[in-house]
Parts: structure tokens; C-alpha cells; sequence
């Protein structure tokens, strides 16, 4: 007697395996903590409790969390540091710049202001932004933000050199409100 012979089941199809996640990254404020904890630590293990040695800190743990990215996750903190030193780099020229503009200026004989007040359309949009911007005209020696518009569409700027009214917008626009952006974007 022979028994019968059965099909083999039908294979279950299985379905694609699911994409692989990317790596999640690491804030960029949680890294700036990190980078913060390995400068006090950095000062504790040496001793020396001065500016100079907290920026060493600072710089060591910098190079530290770059070289750890694979293990920890990808931050944006490092192009954001990067953004920042140069921030700061053309801010501190330009207030040089405009110090000695307003100094020359003063000692001499003639002067060569021509104030006036210029209507600047803006690009930023919260509150942050147009704060920052407003007060960094404000802080530079010779320039002062007057208003903001309601709607956030015009800043004013009054201005001890205004040669030209477009120049100065120019520079307000593609110097300053664009570099302010790039940082807090």
C-alpha cells in the first residue's frame, strides 16, 4: 500500500526588509554640554582654574567629540562652531572699522557725516533673529536700529554715513542679516 504524496507547503513571501535607519544624530546643544564638561573637567584633572586653561579645555574636547562623531552620532554643533568663529571674526572687523570711522571723524576739522535714516527690508522673520540683527546695528559705533515695521518686513536704520542709501541697505542685507541668518538657521 502506498501512501500519497503531498506538495510541499507553499513558500510565505517575506516582505523586504525594512530600510535601515540613519544614524540618529546629536543635538547640537547636548554636544556644546559635552564640549562644556570636558573643558571643567579638563580644568579639575589639571588644577588650574583660569580662562586660558578652560579654552584649552574647550578646544581639547572639541577635537575630542569631532574624532568621536562615529560612536556618539553626527551633529551639526561643529558647522555651527565654525559659522560662529567666523560670525565673530566679521563682527569684531567691523566694529574696528566703524570705531575709526566715527574717531576720525571726531578729530577732524570737517566732518564727513551725512545722517540719515534708511528703511531695510529683512528677511529674517522670528523674533530671535530680528532681535540680533537689531541689536548688532546698534552695538556697531555710528548706527542705530530705530524700528521694526508691524508685519516684520522693514527694519530702520539711522546711520551717521549714508553716502548712499542703497549701499548701506546692501550691507545691512548681504553683510550683516545674511550672516545672522546662516548662524540662527
Amino acid at each position: 500500500m502506498s501512501t500519497p504524496l503531498t506538495p510541499p507547503p507553499e513558500p510565505v513571501p517575506t516582505p523586504p526588509p525594512a530600510p535601515a535607519a540613519p544614524p540618529r544624530g546629536t543635538s547640537a546643544a547636548a554636544m556644546f554640554a559635552g564640549n562644556l564638561l570636558l573643558a571643567l573637567g579638563w580644568m579639575a584633572m589639571s588644577g588650574h582654574f583660569d580662562v586660558l586653561n578652560l579654552l584649552a579645555g574647550f578646544a581639547f574636547g572639541f577635537v575630542v567629540l569631532f574624532l568621536l562623531q562615529r560612536v556618539i552620532g553626527r551633529s551639526d554643533y561643529f558647522r555651527r562652531s565654525i559659522v560662529l568663529v567666523r560670525f565673530i571674526g566679521f563682527y569684531l572687523l567691523e566694529i574696528v572699522y566703524a570705531n575709526l570711522r566715527v574717531a576720525l571723524d571726531v578729530v577732524t576739522p570737517t566732518s564727513r557725516a551725512r545722517p540719515g535714516i534708511v528703511a531695510v527690508p529683512l528677511d529674517a522673520r522670528t523674533p530671535a533673529e530680528i532681535t540680533l540683527l537689531s541689536n548688532l546695528i546698534t552695538m556697531t559705533p555710528g548706527s542705530l536700529t530705530i524700528d521694526v515695521a508691524d508685519d516684520r518686513s522693514v527694519i530702520y536704520v539711522h546711520s551717521m554715513f549714508v553716502e548712499d542709501p542703497d549701499e548701506l541697505r546692501r550691507a545691512v542685507k548681504e553683510d550683516l542679516e545674511r550672516r545672522v541668518l546662516e548662524l540662527l538657521r
